[in-house]
């Protein structure tokens, strides 16, 4: 067996435990990276049931759904009834040792079951305790459940996506962003809890974490009043940068600069172009969108796809291949880095995307069947001892 690497060994989170009551996508994801990042997370579920990704297939692997496959390894899962006095005193005993619980039930359901913050603060006083939500605690109406594909719609994240019609992502990206928002705020609260010694109460709706995506969208329409129109594949600041028809498929061109704009003409043979005062700058080449791009279209038409990539990567113009998610993988795997890791059992999956000194760091267990480790953590009476840190 060879020796394990240098981010393998050296795993930032070691010894910090993470309690997870979260479901689905958003919390999940967050705790995923936490135990990729080496920490010790302890996936809380309901007995029979666990969480409902289990079941969100086909396809499955080995039993379990491979959503639920997608952000689960690293974990260890115990089924525990909050229903009874026995399973939230569990509760209890395991928050008591943990460093962070995330959360993303109804609003009250917790502390109605006394096991909230309160409850954990009290039996745990440096605890970093994260809630998601759909739409923010303190919006009306309260407690208004959230899934992704609704605050993709309310945030505007659909309205700005797609041609015709209002389109989601082909994700759940508002579940990603809230996921990535809420780690980066987690490890902020880890580090003002051991400053302080106090508990910390974190929040991230996927609603404020849809409408902080928005980015440049949002600042477009503060800036002039007006609701953002819908550019399908192009871009609605900089032209060209969208996806043209080559003789025989698709390419995405990506031109983010006027001397990138004169690269792009000298390559396709149009360097008068660039020398036009409506093609000129990018602020022109916005107002000229059409113009332009019946020009470029009409000329990209004419050759193959692998053609014009070769010709635009030599002249250094940013376009790449159309690629399906598998396609993608594989790719990624023939340029000389792989993408995904095989975990015990042959189960393979989507790596995190950091690199530690350039070493890749993801947790090695497989995702936990449901329950698997009940007796590990709870067989021993008064909760499972914490880890070292």
């Amino acid at each position: 067996m060879s020796e394990p690497s240098r981010a393998e060994r050296e795993r930032p989170l070691a010894g910090v435990r993470v309690l997870d009551l979260s479901r689905v996508l958003a919390g999940p994801y967050c705790t995923m990276l936490l135990a990729d990042l080496g920490a010790d997370v302890i996936k809380v579920e309901r007995p029979g049931q666990g969480d409902e990704t289990r079941g969100w297939g086909p396809p499955f692997v080995g039993g379990e759904a491979a959503y639920y496959l997608s952000v689960n390894r690293g974990k260890r899962s115990v089924a525990i009834d909050f229903a009874t006095e026995e399973g939230r005193a569990a509760l209890l005993d395991l928050a008591a040792t943990a460093d962070v619980v995330v959360e993303n039930f109804r609003a009250g359901v917790l502390d109605r079951l006394g096991i909230g913050f309160e409850a954990i603060a009290e039996r745990r006083p440096g605890i970093v305790f994260c809630t998601i939500t759909g739409f923010g605690s303190g919006r009306e109406p309260a407690g208004r459940p959230g899934y992704d594909f609704i605050v993709q719609a309310e945030s505007g994240f659909m309205s700005i996506t797609g041609d015709e019609r209002p389109t989601k992502a082909g994700v759940a990206v508002v579940d990603v962003l809230a996921g990535l928002h809420l780690g980066m705020a987690l490890l902020a609260g880890l580090r003002r809890a051991e400053a302080t010694g106090r508990a910390e109460r974190i929040e991230v709706s996927l609603l404020d974490a849809g409408l902080a995506g928005l980015v440049n969208q949002a600042a477009n329409a503060i800036a002039t009043g007006s609701e953002p129109r819908r550019y399908g594949n192009a871009h609605p600041n900089i032209v060209p940068y969208q996806v043209f028809r080559t003789a025989d498929g698709e390419i995405a061109v990506a031109v983010g600069n006027d001397s990138t704009f004169e690269q792009l003409c000298r390559a396709m043979g149009l360097a008068g172009l660039a020398a036009e005062e409506r093609f000129a700058t990018n602020a022109a080449r916005v107002e000229h969108r059409e113009e332009l791009v019946e020009i470029l279209s009409a000329r990209f038409a004419e050759e193959p796809a692998e053609r014009w990539l070769e010709r635009l990567d030599a002249a250094g113009v940013p376009a790449g291949k159309i690629r399906g998610p598998l396609e993608a993988i594989e790719a990624a795997a023939a340029a000389g880095e792989e993408a995904t890791i095989t975990l015990a059992g042959g189960l393979r999956l989507v790596g995190s995307p950091w690199r530690f000194d350039g070493e890749p760091m993801n947790a090695s267990s497989p995702p936990p069947k449901l329950g698997e480790h009940t007796d590990e953590l709870l067989g021993g009476g008064g909760g499972p001892p914490r880890p070292q840190r």
